[in-house]
């Protein structure tokens, strides 16, 4: 049919008609009449094409063109369509042609490619979330494996410095029974500290795949006392303290080993951690934590009930005060340290130490010298001095510095502080058996109170946050476990519905 301009429409073999107001032929070669033209860019929604839809309503197929287009398919692609692809046929909207049996074609062809990249990439989508899955797996299996080395070690290492603190302490006692003078044992345990940068290079070697002279390493490690290296100013500043408050952390010890017993003595060093957060919170400004403010408290107080476990004797207030005077500097020594030097590495920590026992030797030897002589520490002969105590006491704490200083390499440093906390109950099995001591109701609470609170001082800044974790972890945990059983209930309900079904029907 075709428009003469006047509202007549004529068809192809010439008769006009008026009932029909549309041409059912290619868009590209006539447009419908009182239609308008199709947009350049494609509609997104049918109120684009409203006016198309309303002309809708009086679109009227005769029968004679349904005859003429019975080879074509577009008639009854029309009927069996719905309006919106009646719609997009008529007014050509995307360049879609019904008639056209080559855009069939490609659209059968392009479903059938969308159909197999589809599978393709389902298939590429399983393939890589099943790598992914072994690389988490054989990720966590290696995680595991390392965690579980370093927890082996720190089981390991619990055991070495419990055993070298607790020996230490008792060799140290049973020391002082055939050799009176803590001082010289004081000097002579601090000079093995010589032995620590010796060690670290025999380590260094073995480990190392860049290996060095020591005179090199040596160059290497002074770097942390500044640009300058070791100069006589930076020892008498920074290493000169040090040394002295190491001195006297390990004599005051001692000498209140001579005055209490070693439970006792043990229990109230471990004081020091509380020490080390007050000093860390009042003079670097550390965080603030309240679950450590109750730490010291706890320390505080079994300090107290320490000393009136037997009675506020003088021996024993003087013994209690000499051991929370080591604590005290034991602390300082650490927050100083700290605070001028900052962070060591193992081989700046292993010099340190070091040049710490070269200095204990050479400028302190005069004291146990002008002790001896003024008979305040007095040695009848050489051949009295118990050399195999000595060097057992000097061995031990030379281990147990060993173990504190770089057993963080190869395991957690809170597995290294449990092992301190350990020594007070195994120094409690071997007074209770060695030594007359009465295990008072007062002097275990205290021991209890001051324990706990070493462990409190252990737990991590962010350790409220890690309980909340792990509980939301668990209730995630427990909700797939419940909602699986009641999918299971209901799938099993299912089940049983289907087969009363299937059973009445057979019936039937």
């Amino acid at each position: 049919m075709i428009g003469d301009g006047e509202g007549t429409v004529w068809d192809r073999v010439g008769r006009p008609r008026r009932d029909c107001m549309c041409y059912l032929g290619p868009p590209s070669t006539l447009m419908p009449i009182g239609m308008r033209k199709s947009p350049d860019v494609s509609p997104r929604r049918l109120s684009d094409i409203s006016p198309q839809l309303r002309q809708l309503k009086y679109l009227v197929v005769d029968e004679s063109i349904k005859e003429d287009l019975k080879s074509s398919r577009s008639v009854e692609d029309i009927n069996s369509a719905s309006i919106e692809e009646r719609i997009l046929r008529i007014t050509g909207y995307y360049g879609y042609q019904p008639w056209s049996a080559s855009c069939k074609s490609e659209d059968r062809v392009r479903e059938n490619v969308v159909g197999t990249t589809e599978a393709q990439a389902s298939a590429g989508a399983a393939g890589a979330e099943t790598a992914s899955d072994r690389q988490k797996l054989h990720c966590c299996i290696r995680v595991s494996t390392v965690q579980m080395q370093k927890a082996l070690w720190g089981v390991a290492m619990v055991m070495c410095v419990c055993s070298s603190w607790a020996g230490s302490t008792q060799l140290a006692k049973l020391t002082f029974k055939h050799f009176d003078a803590p001082f010289t044992l004081t000097w002579f345990a601090t000079s093995w500290n010589c032995l620590f940068f010796p060690v670290y290079y025999i380590g260094h070697l073995c480990k190392s795949p860049e290996r060095q002279t020591p005179r090199q390493r040596f160059r290497e490690c002074c770097r942390f006392f500044g640009d300058d290296g070791l100069t006589p100013k930076v020892f008498f500043t920074k290493v000169a303290p040090f040394g002295l408050l190491w001195i006297l952390t390990n004599y005051l010890y001692l000498q209140a080993l001579r005055k209490i017993n070693t439970t006792d003595a043990s229990a109230l060093f471990c004081c020091n951690k509380a020490f080390v957060f007050l000093l860390s919170w009042i003079v670097l400004r550390d965080r603030f934590m309240g679950v450590r403010i109750v730490a010291a408290i706890l320390a505080i107080a079994g300090i107290v009930m320490m000393t009136y476990a037997d009675g506020f004797h003088s021996h024993s207030v003087i013994g209690i005060t000499l051991v929370v005077a080591s604590a005290s500097m034991s602390a300082l020594y650490k927050v100083l340290f700290k605070m001028v030097l900052g962070s060591a590495k193992f081989g700046e920590a292993a010099l340190f130490l070091t040049i710490v026992g070269s200095a204990n030797f050479v400028f302190v030897s005069f004291v146990p010298l002008i002790l001896y002589f003024t008979h305040v520490e007095y040695i009848g002969s050489p051949e009295d001095i118990p050399w195999a105590y000595l060097c057992g006491v000097a061995g031990l704490l030379f281990a147990f510095n060993i173990l504190v200083n770089f057993g963080v390499a190869i395991t957690y440093p809170t597995l290294i502080s449990l092992g301190i906390v350990l020594s007070v109950p195994v120094n409690a099995m071997v007074d209770h058996y060695t030594c007359e001591i009465n295990f008072n109701t007062v002097r275990l609470i205290a021991v209890f109170i001051i324990c706990l609170g070493f462990l409190m001082l252990l737990l991590p800044e962010d350790w409220d946050q890690c309980i909340i974790e792990l509980s939301m972890k668990l209730r995630k945990r427990e909700e797939p476990t419940e909602g699986s059983g009641e999918a299971g209930a209901t799938t099993g309900l299912n089940w049983r519905g289907r087969g009363r079904t299937s059973m009445s029907t057979f019936a039937h």
